[in-house]
């Protein structure tokens, strides 16, 4: 049967991604599902993905479902069916890959942090408006803007049902470096990972506070540590979060296990984070509660289908935290899923990420979060590592 023009398929969206560990993983999960889920006016294709070992490289391809393998990605950069390239490895080559795809003329998607210093988020941040100017998109992949609880406790702050903030709390704890016997892997590496717990964790948690309470942090004061200081070398290839470690041999771990900081916010609102890697039991603990004059939110990510929210407005006898399951179809992302009550998972902030940008690039809006949002996020890093040398001197974050 002919197709009538509305019922044409759309136009492809041919995506490239550059690193193929658990990031590629789950970017690779999004890329696959966005437009088997939603409707969009572009239909994602996995073009080719790229790494540096050929073998290791072929079978993610097989595995996630690209249709090539590149060893080099600056080939698959320059490639034809590439329009848009997604960029999945440590923070020491985001700069370099991210720059050249946009002079390409290639949208671009890349992992958060966004870089390992200002400097190069700022040429970042250089590109993106230059490639803008010619149409094209650039995002950085804050995923758990995705998580349609989060989405939602946006709307309940922007439409005012908080009245002014008072105080935003963001921790986020893990447990997988608590034994000094796991291996020196590129994530405890400056000169890789850029910092370590607070560039890993921290820049998500700075990013939510930043973006739920729709206002920027001014200042900080901050505490780092390093608590296993020396680490067994690694034996072979690690993604990062696992390895083996090698006999005998050491190596200095030269970012931060955890870091502590205060901060304020630019209406004057205070905000507290925490960020580690050595929370024994806490496996992926991201929590936080925004008190303000007229209520309150608070959010768990292992139960990421949930959202606590206390309107103080109402009768004391009455008033209290209630639960509100964020599975409605009213709610943001979920006109694709499944009925109320069914629950989503930390996968589908792939997918909603995926979504977000088809769109923005189909309508040729600016993304969120993009490039310049990255970069605020990059000097509050920065702030908080000078404020850490300095013993906790208030520190402010440069405009």
């Amino acid at each position: 049967m002919e197709q009538t023009e509305s019922g044409a398929a759309p136009p492809t969206l041919g995506v490239g991604m550059v690193g193929y560990a658990f990031m590629g993983a789950a970017h690779s999960q999004g890329w696959r599902t966005a437009g088997r889920v939603f409707d969009l006016p572009l239909r994602p294709v996995l073009a080719a993905v790229a790494g540096r070992d050929a073998g290791a490289v072929r079978a993610a391809a097989d595995r996630h479902g690209w249709a090539a393998a590149e060893t080099d990605w600056r080939a698959l950069v320059a490639r034809d069916d590439v329009q848009l390239v997604d960029v999945c490895t440590p923070g020491d080559s985001h700069a370099e890959i991210a720059v050249a795809a946009l002079e390409a003329g290639k949208h671009v998607l890349c992992e958060k942090p966004l870089a390992n210093s200002v400097t190069e988020a700022e040429a970042m941040v250089a590109a993106a408006e230059a490639a803008a100017a010619r149409g094209q998109i650039a995002m950085v992949g804050f995923n758990y803007r995705r998580v349609p609880a989060l989405s939602y406790a946006r709307r309940l702050i922007a439409d005012g049902r908080l009245g002014g903030l008072r105080h935003v709390r963001v921790t986020y704890l893990q447990d997988w470096l608590v034994d000094p016997a796991f291996p020196l892997t590129w994530r405890l590496e400056r000169e890789h990972a850029g910092s370590g717990a607070l560039g890993d964790l921290g820049a998500h948690a700075v990013d939510l506070a930043q973006y739920l309470a729709g206002e920027p942090l001014v200042g900080v004061s901050a505490l780092t540590e390093t608590f296993v200081r020396e680490r067994p070398l690694l034996a072979g290839v690690s993604a990062g979060l696992s390895g083996a470690a090698s006999d005998g041999a050491y190596g200095e771990v030269t970012v931060d296990d955890a870091a502590l900081f205060t901060g304020r916010l630019a209406s004057g609102a205070l905000a507290s984070f925490e960020a580690t890697r050595m929370a024994a039991g806490r496996k992926n603990a991201l929590r936080l509660e925004i008190n303000g004059e007229k209520g309150s939110l608070a959010f768990d990510l292992e139960r990421l289908n949930e959202l606590s929210f206390h309107d103080h407005t109402e009768p004391a006898d009455t008033a209290g935290f209630r639960r509100i399951l964020v599975t409605e179809p009213g709610h943001p992302y979920l006109e694709g899923w499944w009925p109320p009550g069914h629950a989503l998972g930390y996968e589908h902030t792939f997918v909603h990420q995926a979504r977000d940008l088809v769109l923005a690039i189909a309508s040729g809006t600016a993304p969120a979060p993009s490039f310049a949002d990255g970069l605020q996020v990059q000097r509050v890093l920065a702030a908080v590592e000078e404020s850490a040398r300095e013993n906790a001197v208030y520190t402010s974050v440069q405009e």
